[in-house]
């Protein structure tokens, strides 16, 4: 979704830092491009583990003194149906390791949140949730395609409205 996003805006150089691959630029919507406007913005994948998300996500808003309000998690949600995208300010856990994680290194959970929907699986055991979310998706490409550019709409919308 990062790299979708990244060639929609243009942002191109990718270099590692704060444990993950971060991108720089400008968010461009339709009306802006080509005239260098829209919202800075740094775009992180994280390289940690799905479940130490914050240790890279931590220091990177530390580093760019960014306010909890301003910074966009995009994040599987396995209680949306696959295809389902939502944004939302805030909001619970829902056991999602990755979100603890980074409201424990973050201090708070008054993120913005861009919550993907991949489906549940047919159990509640961790293990089967966790081999789910894990493994690559058994819909056709041309679905998960789709489903990155609604998640890219989501991301942008978000940003270019803030």
């Amino acid at each position: 979704m990062v790299e979708a996003l990244a060639a929609r805006w243009g942002i191109e150089r990718v270099r590692e830092r704060f444990r993950g691959r971060l991108r720089e630029g400008r968010a461009l919507d339709a009306s802006a491009a080509g005239s260098g406007g829209g919202p800075r913005v740094a775009m992180l994948e994280p390289l940690t583990y799905m479940n130490d998300a914050g240790r890279s996500v931590g220091p990177a808003r530390g580093s760019y003194r960014l306010e909890l309000d301003h910074l966009v998690v995009v994040h599987d949600e396995i209680d949306l149906p696959f295809g389902e995208v939502r944004s939302r300010l805030g909001g619970g856990l829902a056991g999602h390791n990755g979100l603890k994680s980074l409201r424990a290194e973050l201090g708070g959970v008054d993120f913005v949140r861009v919550r993907v929907g991949v489906g549940r699986p047919p159990s509640t055991d961790p293990e089967v949730v966790a081999a789910y979310v894990l493994a690559r998706f058994s819909e056709p490409p041309d679905e998960v395609d789709a489903l990155i550019t609604r998640a890219c709409d989501a991301v942008a919308a978000v940003v270019l409205d803030h």
